[in-house]
C-alpha cells in the first residue's frame, strides 16, 4: 500500500446530507500524481516512490528537473515528495495515481503549512502592555518603547518586533472523508484544513500501518 498522495487545497464550501444537515468541508484536489522515481531497499535502503504533482511548463523548469521528468515520460512537476510503499508493491515510472486510492478510506491525515501572517509588533508578539491609550497622553499607543537602555538598572535585550508568525508545518489527523469526486480528483473533508487556497498538501490514508515509512 502506498503511503499517500500529493494534492492542493482548493478552498472551503458546504454540502448537505440526505437528511438536510449542512456539513462544512474543505475541498482538496488529490492527484493525479505521477511516479517519477522508484526506490527499493536493495538500492536505496528503503522502499518508496517519488511522486510529482501539478505540471510545470518545460521552459520554466531547470534542465535537471526536465530531464528527471523525461525519464518517466511526463511533464516537469511543481511539487515533488517521497511516500512510503510496501515492499511487495510494484510501481512503474510515469504511472498515474488518482484519488481512487482513498475510495475505501473513512478518514485521512493532511500535512501542509499554515498561513503566514507577516511581521508582528511587540504587543502582538511579546504581549507588551503598550503606551497610554488616551489621546492626550500619548501618540504612540502600540510602540515598543526603549529597547537598548544603558542605565543600571535598565531594560536590556528587550525582544523587538521580529520574524513573521504562522507559516509552520501542520499535521491534521483523522479528517473524515465526506465525499469523493473521482472524475475531478476532488476529496471533500469535514472541517477546516490550515493553509491558503492553492497551497500544496500531502494526503495520507489512515489505512497505512504503523511503522511503514512515510
Amino acid at each position: 500500500m502506498i503511503g499517500g498522495l500529493l494534492g492542493k487545497k482548493i478552498g472551503m464550501t458546504q454540502i448537505f446530507t440526505e437528511d438536510g444537515t449542512m456539513v462544512p468541508v474543505t475541498v482538496i484536489q488529490a492527484g493525479p500524481c505521477h511516479v517519477l522515481q522508484v526506490k527499493t531497499k536493495a538500492n536505496d535502503g528503503y522502499d518508496a516512490v517519488q511522486l510529482g504533482f501539478d505540471d510545470r511548463r518545460r521552459k520554466n523548469s531547470t534542465k535537471p528537473a526536465s530531464g528527471h521528468a523525461k525519464k518517466a515520460k511526463v511533464e516537469p512537476k511543481r511539487f515533488l515528495r517521497e511516500v512510503g510503499i510496501d515492499a511487495s508493491d510494484k510501481f512503474e515510472l510515469g504511472q498515474a495515481l488518482t484519488v481512487d486510492l482513498f475510495k475505501d478510506a473513512k478518514s485521512v491525515d493532511v500535512i501542509g503549512t499554515t498561513i503566514g501572517k507577516g511581521y508582528q509588533g511587540g504587543m502582538k508578539r511579546h504581549n507588551f502592555g503598550g503606551h497610554p491609550a488616551s489621546h492626550g497622553a500619548s501618540k504612540d499607543h502600540r510602540a515598543p518603547g526603549s529597547i537598548g537602555s544603558n542605565t543600571d538598572p535598565g531594560t536590556r535585550g528587550r525582544a523587538p518586533a521580529w520574524r513573521p508568525i504562522g507559516q509552520h508545518p501542520f499535521h491534521h489527523q483523522e479528517l473524515k472523508v465526506v465525499k469523493i469526486d473521482t472524475e475531478k480528483n476532488l476529496l471533500m473533508l469535514r472541517g477546516a484544513v490550515p493553509g491558503y487556497g492553492g497551497a500544496y498538501v500531502i494526503v495520507r490514508s489512515r489505512l497505512v500501518q504503523k511503522g511503514q515509512p512515510q
